[in-house]
């Protein structure tokens, strides 16, 4: 079913790297999540009211916090298919994490109020009026909204979307809170326990919980989320694919929406090659990037020495030095200025985020194994970061 309204609402559908294809994608999404939980909604708050059962009306809030979260969707894919502009050069793709958010946010106050209410049902409990048309409108809810969650999860991996991916998510949770509230109305009318407080709470919990991972979901693409590994290691793949690169280093990558992504890097290349045709290839590699894996790449060429010895024995031997402190410390831009009294070893060394705080102290330990090798031997070490991990 998903392929056929996809087809027969989408015109160029499988043109997903077009913001315009993607907006219409989230507005179908939007549309279907709108009109299958407003019906949810309504059912079920008519049923929790009549039958005097607070978990079913907690449960049908939940319906139209998720109707309302459609909207949200459908505006955030509306803002973000807006080109870029003056203001905004990297274009709007990040709205969609705004609107999210604000969802996200909406989201945990109604599960306060919910527990609040639940609570008052605990101490000063009422019957349910049990029907078994209460029970035939949960089983049907949650066979919709385990429908919703594959429809918005295909979508979402069909365009990258993680809003989509959320919102699948979401109704997937919404299937074991149905399913919560479904046992607690068959458990009060088969054996008399009356559950239904509890159940209200913790509906209203799950509510809170959905709420709060939706928050940092949204929040931390905004803050700046360390970027898909699988997605670094196929760029760099794809870079050390070309036999004239030597190596890469200070590789940083900037998403601004699942599709628009933005990267620089440095690569090493021999020095004796000619200058224009290692730009040449530099220009091939940028090129190539964008075309294979849609990404905005800037490169900073950086010439080596590669046929000197004393660099290159020099080199390997700060090499072990860095992996015996530890295994995760990298360098590059090694270069050796050989003087008449000293000589200075010149080259960065890229740190761990756990040692964001002893930069010194790992500096002064690699200068002291240097001097060992020859007390004439002056380290020159600049402190870098990696952009694109949380480990190295």
């Amino acid at each position: 079913m998903t392929d056929w309204l996809v087809k027969l609402f989408i015109k160029d559908y499988e043109n997903i790297g077009s913001t315009q294809v993607r907006a219409e994608y989230g507005k179908l999404a939007g549309i279907v999540g709108i009109i299958s939980n407003v019906f949810l909604f309504a059912v079920k708050l008519v049923a929790g009211i009549v039958y005097n059962s607070i978990a079913i009306t907690a449960d049908a809030i939940n319906n139209i916090l998720d109707a309302a979260s459609s909207v949200v969707t459908m505006i955030g894919f509306k803002i973000s298919g807006k080109p870029a502009d003056k203001e905004h050069p990297y274009g709007h793709a990040r709205a969609e994490y705004i609107t999210g958010f604000i969802v996200s946010v909406i989201i945990i106050l109604l599960g306060l109020e919910l527990i609040k209410n639940s609570l008052k049902k605990i101490f000063k409990p009422d019957p349910i009026n049990f029907s078994y048309l209460t029970v035939i409108i949960l089983v049907i809810a949650i066979a919709i909204k385990f429908w919703q969650s594959r429809f918005n999860k295909k979508l979402g991996r069909r365009i990258d979307s993680t809003a989509l991916m959320a919102t699948g998510q979401d109704s997937m949770n919404d299937v074991i809170s149905t399913s919560a509230v479904l046992a607690g109305t068959l458990l009060a009318h088969f054996t008399g326990i009356q559950v239904d407080g509890y159940m209200g709470v913790g509906v209203a919990v799950f509510i809170i919980y959905s709420g709060y991972r939706l928050v940092t979901e949204t929040l931390n693409p905004l803050l700046g989320l360390a970027p898909d590994p699988d997605l670094v290691k196929s760029l760099e793949k794809k870079i050390l694919s070309y036999p004239q690169i030597l190596g890469l280093h200070d590789l940083e990558v900037h998403c601004y929406g699942s599709n628009k992504k933005y990267a620089s890097v440095h690569v090493e290349v021999s020095a004796k090659e000619d200058f224009m045709e290692s730009h040449d290839i530099i220009d091939k590699i940028e090129r190539d990037v964008k075309k294979e894996l849609n990404i905005n790449l800037v490169i900073h060429m950086d010439p080596v020495v590669t046929d000197d010895e004393l660099t290159n024995d020099l080199k390997q031997k700060v090499n072990d030095i860095l992996k015996n402190i530890d295994e995760t410390l990298s360098m590059h831009d090694f270069r050796v200025m050989a003087g008449k009294t000293h000589c200075k070893l010149i080259f960065d060394v890229v740190l761990p985020s756990r040692y964001s705080d002893k930069g010194d102290e790992i500096r002064d330990r690699i200068q002291k194994e240097i001097y060992k090798i020859d007390p004439s031997y002056h380290a020159v070490i600049t402190l870098d970061r990696n952009y694109i991990s949380n480990y190295k």
